[in-house]
């Protein structure tokens, strides 16, 4: 009895430690589009906040282990520490996005691309530079968990809560939809659509730098590989959750169960006889796919995403 127990908990923290990152990076991308601005540059946002994560944890936690620190103690600094900056280095390389999109007006998909481009880049050069290699650091320790739960569920939990306050129970919640319907009606109002829109792509980078952190501090080090297509994930999680909290809630629900699907059945040998191994690498971006095909029927989207703010436009 108590191994089936164990069983199921096992299951149940992969897939929360799966979800975690993937609800923050795709909340990041709701408040995003919710004010108009296509953020496609989860992906590099997460790669961003996954290498600064990791090269202030490894960095800071040798530090302060050969400064006589127990390793539990370098962690309980180097761990939080190394979220912030994963959240800051994710706002501000979303500054970039933000002022090719919304001052310069730009196609906001072809700034995105060029950020998770220059993301892939970057991370690869800092990493030989710090580290000699294209990988950072191993960790004396990862990120603590109780019963295989990580804090990363927590908080993404408290995520879910204050996004959902901000965007139903407070004005300025209000106003961020209204920029994503109708910005010419909401400037007419007196309302900032170029402050609004900005302040939600720099929340949106700090969210996604926040679950590169997230996801690489469950891991032992950071490798180019580590963010491997999530932020892809994300984005497509955004759309099937309808743009809202609780959709995104369900729909990174789903996509963090068939990741972990992915690994349980291609330690089954019945199935590895069948499949190949690529296939079950393959499983959670086919799903993906899936079901963004399956439930594409009606555009819930903003009507203003993806569109550049003119003030002289009515």
């Amino acid at each position: 009895m108590n191994d089936i127990i164990m069983s199921v908990l096992s299951k149940v923290s992969s897939v929360l430690m799966m979800w975690a990152p993937l609800f923050i990076a795709s909340t990041g991308g709701m408040i995003c589009e919710r004010s108009g601005v296509t953020n496609i540059a989860l992906e590099g946002l997460m790669g961003i906040g996954a290498m600064s994560a990791a090269t202030a944890h490894a960095l800071l936690e040798a530090a302060l282990v050969e400064g006589g620190w127990t390793e539990v103690e370098a962690g309980m600094l180097s761990i939080p520490s190394a979220l912030l900056l994963a959240a800051f280095f994710g706002c501000l390389f979303s500054l970039i996005h933000a002022f090719a999109s919304i001052t310069l007006r730009a196609d906001q998909v072809v700034s995105g691309t060029g950020i998770n481009l220059l993301a892939t880049g970057l991370t690869v050069f800092f990493c030989q530079v710090i580290f000699h290699q294209d990988r950072s650091g191993t960790f004396k320790r990862a990120m603590p968990n109780f019963m295989g739960i990580y804090p990363t569920a927590l908080i993404a939990l408290a995520i879910l809560a204050v996004s959902w306050f901000m965007l139903y129970k407070r004005p300025w919640g209000l106003r961020l939809r209204a920029c994503g319907e109708h910005p010419q009606a909401v400037a007419s109002a007196g309302v900032d659509v170029i402050k609004i829109r900005y302040t939600a792509v720099l929340i949106s980078g700090a969210l996604a730098g926040l679950a590169g952190g997230c996801l690489v501090l469950t891991q032992t080090q950071y490798t180019i590989y580590t963010i491997n297509g999530h932020g892809f994930i994300a984005l497509a999680a955004v759309s099937f959750g309808r743009w809202l909290p609780i959709g995104i809630l369900g729909s990174s629900l789903l996509f963090a169960v068939s990741s972990v699907l992915s690994v349980i059945s291609g330690g089954m040998r019945t199935l590895r006889d069948i499949l190949p191994s690529d296939f079950f690498a393959l499983l959670p971006y086919l799903i993906t796919l899936l079901t963004l095909i399956i439930f594409s029927g009606k555009d819930y989207a903003p009507r203003a995403v993806g569109q550049p703010y003119d003030k002289g436009k009515r």
